[in-house]
């Protein structure tokens, strides 16, 4: 993915809005932003706002309206961030509870990833996902740690259909089975796109590991303690984010 947190030098509060671009002089906030940003922090007139469209840019702002309802903003600078030198795809099956899959999401939106799908499978404990609500949790993480580019999310896939799919880069399967697997450490490679399925607490089934394999994806372990899903998927995020460094 993409943006450092680090090249952002200065301590700021990131505003999020989709629709601006890099053409764009001014800019109003919706009427619930516009509350939060005047009522809640206080804004007024003259105040600087920094804010992304979550697709690398960083846009300097100043107030020049602080209305509750339709706080406007004059925009003064538009930069777009330096990408990372690498991609990171996790297909990861939803856990039973939600705050758990959620977490993840928050965690790896900080630490940096790209992509991330949603895969229903065999022993699969959730067949339905709120795709909304989902987003929601990776903007606000995005916004939190100062990043501008926001993780893409894709709906809920069925497990066969996403490995049929054609993908670039290293491909790799985590699983439980007592087979021949790889340390997840020891096959990563710098700024190489990289893809990577979690299976859930069921772990994959073995029709379901051999598809995997016979489409290229190499099986992994990551580590000697069964992990949670998402305590796993947030492992290998970080794992490919320090391979990078």
């Amino acid at each position: 993915m993409w943006f450092r947190k680090h090249e952002l030098t200065f301590k700021m509060q990131l505003f999020f809005d989709p629709a601006l671009t890099a053409t764009d002089t001014v800019f109003s906030f919706d009427k619930e932003e516009s509350k939060h940003i005047i009522k809640v922090l206080r804004k007024k007139d003259g105040d600087i706002l920094h804010v992304t469209n979550g697709l690398g840019y960083l846009f300097t702002t100043i107030i020049t309206l602080a209305s509750e309802k339709n706080c406007t903003v004059k925009i003064t600078k538009a930069e777009l961030q330096n990408p990372m030198k690498y991609r990171l795809h996790l297909a990861v099956a939803p856990t039973k509870m939600n705050d758990r899959f959620e977490w993840f999401l928050e965690k790896a939106t900080e630490i940096g990833i790209h992509e991330i799908t949603p895969i229903l499978c065999e022993h699969a404990e959730r067949k339905h996902i709120n795709l909304d609500r989902l987003e929601k949790v990776i903007a606000s993480a995005m916004k939190q740690s100062n990043q501008c580019y926001l993780p893409k999310l894709n709906p809920l896939t069925p497990y066969n259909a996403f490995v049929k799919e054609e993908r670039e880069g290293l491909l790799f399967v985590a699983h439980c089975e007592e087979t021949a697997r790889f340390s997840l450490k020891s096959k990563l490679l710098p700024k190489l796109d990289t893809t990577i399925l979690i299976g859930p607490e069921g772990d994959f089934s073995a029709a379901e590991i051999q598809a995997a394999l016979q489409q290229q994806y190499q099986p992994i372990t990551l580590g000697s303690s069964r992990l949670r899903t998402e305590t796993a998927a947030l492992a290998a995020c970080h794992s490919v984010a320090f391979i990078n460094e």
